[in-house]
């Protein structure tokens, strides 16, 4: 199962099969209020301080699932093996995240 990057989306083995997550706009605003936060600009600021703890983890990966269309809970994606362990998980969500707020390059100035 390819992720198609251009629409946001990532790969990840979890519980031992190929997984896609994608941060839609109805997973961000899971996020924003799981984290009971006000706008994107606030979440892209928690996220951007590199402090993430298991449970925030958990929260990026269970939305971004459901972002793709998977129905698992985040207490379900828990109790889940994901490759490469807690880096691994750690790499997944940043590469949600790049993809979901950009970085890199800036856009072209018309």
């Amino acid at each position: 199962m390819a992720a198609n990057r251009r629409r946001g989306e990532v790969s990840a083995v979890i519980g031992g099969e190929e997984r896609r997550l994608c941060l839609t706009l109805g997973a961000l605003a899971e996020l924003e209020d799981a984290f009971a936060l006000e706008d994107l600009g606030q979440l892209a600021t928690r996220f951007g301080s590199g402090q993430l703890s298991a449970r925030d983890l958990t929260r990026i990966l269970g939305a971004g699932l459901r972002g793709a269309g998977a129905t698992t809970s985040d207490a379900e994606l828990a109790r889940l093996p994901i490759e490469g362990g807690v880096a691994g998980a750690a790499r997944v969500a940043a590469e949600l995240l790049e993809a979901a707020f950009g970085g890199g390059e800036a856009p072209a100035r018309p």
